[in-house]
């Protein structure tokens, strides 16, 4: 309760306990009591407006201090951007009088282009005139040379064009004999090295000429036993084999001679087999040979799964075991196909481990490059390419397919295993003792190297030497240049290629001598 709601209690008071003096002395209190509620309100304005004076005095005073503290960073403010400005104005100054001297520089540049131009259109009209007098020089020169000569000009260029052909020929036929003596000399190095360790790593059995075969009898009464009465066992046993008996005086031995090595194994297996039982008339004669040829089957197979075995190769199909089977029996130049095919395998093994190049797969064109041979006499064409349709039916991979069609250049290589069986075949045919010749083969193939090398126009005399190896030819010095000696070579070479049949390589040798004599008198 305040002190103004004292009247009312006064009043209260007084109407309650009826005095009125209590009244006016209430009435009184009351009165200074306002006064000096009145007195102490004037002092708490006074007090208040006192402090209002001195929060405004120190208001205007940090006022101020802010008004000067924000001139003085306008003002430098001020400085900074007129500091800018002076170097801005400086800068653009430097740069006016750059671009100005670059103006006066290109100005002084296009004046020295201009003078140029004109001094180049002035020597271009000069050099024209140049021109145009040789140009008439020229003609003048040509008519007199054409008046010396007494040649057209459609002769004389004939003529010289004539004298550059041949000169261009001598030329490319000597840069043509330097390529291929630098590539033949770097190829011949790397391939003897291959050749000779692949050589050096493998040695095979020699080899002999045989077309007959020769059984031990036990007993000398034998022979009239395999004749027979007048003679009908040994015609009985020679029209189920096909192979000719020769009884001789030679003691204890009977020899059966044919040029079919199936035949003759399977007569000498039936004469082994009867000398053994002692039964010898026809009847047991057909049954012993015709028991042989189912046999001869088994043996087939179990040559071809050898051939296979002995080079490390993995199982083959069956078709293709039997025929490698049938290999065993064929003969190339008395040199048997199978054991050649397994030292072709070998070798081309050997090459391509030295070149980095499936091992597995060269093999295996080595040992199935002469498959064809097999069916050879049944199917026509040339072995090479019989042997790689057999092949292709089982599905025999293409690399391997090229390299037997290939072996002997008559599809392009696509790949180096082509190229590798052709050499493994020809060092197998051509090493020592590989392969066997008759005298009347040897003699007809030295007759007709010569043959070919004296066919041509400039040969004077030509001899086979070193068994048939190489081919010296003699040519005549005057018809024959030396540029013309390396095209030569490389012709016979061709058409040795082309018509012989030869194992191995023959070298061509073309020799071109020149002799001048004089005498002193």
């Amino acid at each position: 309760m305040s002190l103004f709601d004292y009247p009312s209690v006064i009043g209260i008071t007084c109407f309650a306990g009826g005095s009125a003096a209590a009244y006016w002395i209430l009435h009184l209190k009351d009165r200074n009591l306002r006064a000096a509620l009145a007195i102490k309100e004037q002092s708490i304005l006074e007090s208040a407006r006192r402090q209002a004076e001195t929060i405004a005095r120190e208001g205007r005073l940090h006022s101020n201090e802010e008004a000067l503290k924000l001139r003085e960073q306008t003002e430098q403010s001020f400085i900074e951007r007129r500091t800018r400005l002076t170097e801005a104005e400086k800068r653009l100054v430097e740069r006016e009088t750059l671009i100005n001297r670059q103006l006066e520089s290109m100005v002084q540049e296009e004046k020295g282009i201009r003078e140029k131009e004109e001094l180049l259109r002035k020597r271009t009209v000069d050099v024209e005139q140049v021109r145009q007098e040789l140009n008439d020089l020229f003609q003048q020169q040509r008519k007199m040379l054409q008046s010396l000569a007494k040649l057209t000009e459609e002769e004389a260029k004939t003529q010289l064009l004539k004298e550059i052909e041949t000169e261009a020929l001598q030329d490319a036929s000597l840069l043509t004999r330097r390529i291929l003596e630098e590539a033949k000399t770097r190829a011949e190095e790397k391939a003897r090295r291959i050749i000779s360790m692949a050589i050096q790593r493998y040695a095979g059995e020699h080899t002999f000429e045989s077309t007959s075969a020769t059984l031990a009898l036990p007993d000398e009464e034998l022979k009239g036993r395999i004749i027979g009465r007048e003679g009908r066992n040994i015609r009985a046993f020679e029209a189920a084999t096909g192979v000719t008996v020769l009884i001789d005086d030679t003691p204890n031995a009977v020899v059966l001679s044919g040029f079919d090595p199936v035949r003759r194994e399977v007569a000498r297996e039936s004469m082994q087999r009867l000398i053994l039982d002692g039964r010898i008339h026809p009847t047991r004669i057909e049954e012993v040979v015709s028991k042989v040829s189912q046999e001869m089957d088994e043996t087939i197979m179990r040559a071809g799964e050898d051939a296979v075995q002995r080079t490390g190769l993995p199982p083959m199909q069956p078709e293709i075991v039997k025929l490698l089977g049938r290999l065993r029996y064929r003969h190339s130049f008395s040199q048997n196909i199978l054991d050649h095919s397994v030292e072709v395998s070998h070798l081309t093994g050997l090459m391509a481990a030295e070149l980095g190049l499936d091992v597995t797969a060269a093999k295996r064109g080595g040992l199935l490059h002469d498959i064809g041979k097999a069916v050879s006499h049944e199917v026509e064409g040339a072995h090479a390419l019989v042997g790689a349709d057999l092949l292709r039916r089982p599905g025999e991979s293409e690399d391997v397919v090229n390299a037997v069609a290939s072996h002997h250049d008559e599809v392009p290589h696509h790949g180096p295993l082509g190229i590798l069986v052709s050499a493994a075949d020809a060092m197998s045919a051509s090493r020592p003792g590989a392969r066997s010749e008759t005298m009347t083969t040897y003699i007809k193939r030295v007759e007709d190297l010569e043959r070919l090398g004296l066919a041509f126009p400039g040969v004077e005399k030509c001899y086979a030497v070193q068994a048939g190896r190489e081919l010296r030819v003699m040519v005549q010095p005057e018809k024959i240049t030396d540029e013309q000696a390396f095209a030569l070579a490389k012709s016979i070479s061709r058409k040795i290629e082309d018509e012989l049949q030869y194992p191995g390589q023959i070298r061509i040798t073309v020799v071109r001598e020149t002799r001048c004599v004089e005498y002193a008198k």
